[in-house]
């Protein structure tokens, strides 16, 4: 399988719907008109002040959009979590693999990126492409918190859809270390994508001893499958 780097470049093209054409046929991807109704709605929706993205996952080492500004921020009531089957990208229809998504309960520590006002539509249409690819997200405005638990602004949030199709959030412990151990696609494996978080979440200090585990444990999965 060819693979690719998820680039400006190729969400722009059309790349991602390509890959699941290709990869994926059977799978329902949203169109042009919903992913822009979807974007509309989110603007229209928008609180006072700055527009801001959340980054919880691939956004932190990855972002593909530009952004005038970029800090530490908590959410309060969604957490983390490997709860999306993915067979684009880093799984594959034969074996699926996960990516994270916001879920319900607790809170989160990740990185928020403060966007252009005069370019903001242009980046959230470039976005859009690549997050709400089959609607598995709801996007919502969340109220970002400082270390000092003050709110600084509101964020875009790509939380996960519990109802939709591919929502994994009830896989039990070794049946999520086996997807991210063993899943891979055009754009990687799952454990690869697995170690960016972690390693992103590091360099901007930000401490997620749960997803450290996970990495651990994924990786002891992988040594012994090649030791055997």
């Amino acid at each position: 399988m060819d693979k690719h780097f998820l680039t400006r470049e190729l969400i722009e093209s059309g790349g991602i719907d390509a890959l699941v054409a290709r990869d994926a046929p059977t799978m329902r991807v949203l169109s042009e008109a919903e992913r822009t109704a979807s974007l509309k709605a989110t603007l229209a929706a928008r609180p006072a002040g700055d527009a801001w993205l959340f980054g919880y996952g691939s956004l932190i080492w990855n972002p593909t959009i530009d952004a005038v500004e970029r800090r530490t921020a908590r959410i309060i009531g969604w957490h983390r979590a490997f709860c999306l089957t993915t067979m684009v990208g880093r799984g594959s229809a034969a074996n699926p693999g996960l990516v994270l998504g916001l879920d319900q309960g607790g809170d989160c520590t990740g990185v928020a990126f403060r966007l252009c006002e005069e370019k903001l539509e242009a980046e959230l249409a470039i976005l859009w492409r690549r997050e709400m690819l089959s609607g598995a997200y709801i996007p919502r405005w969340l109220d970002l918190l400082d270390e000092a638990g003050e709110r600084f602004g509101s964020a875009i949030a790509f939380t996960i859809d519990p109802a939709g199709l591919y929502y994994a959030g009830g896989l039990e412990p070794p049946d999520v270390v086996r997807r991210l151990a063993t899943a891979s696609g055009a754009l990687g494996s799952a454990a690869d994508y697995l170690f960016q978080t972690c390693k992103g979440l590091h360099e901007h200090g930000i401490p997620d001893p749960a997803l450290d585990q996970l990495a651990a444990s994924v990786l002891a999965a992988q040594a012994a499958e090649t030791g055997k």
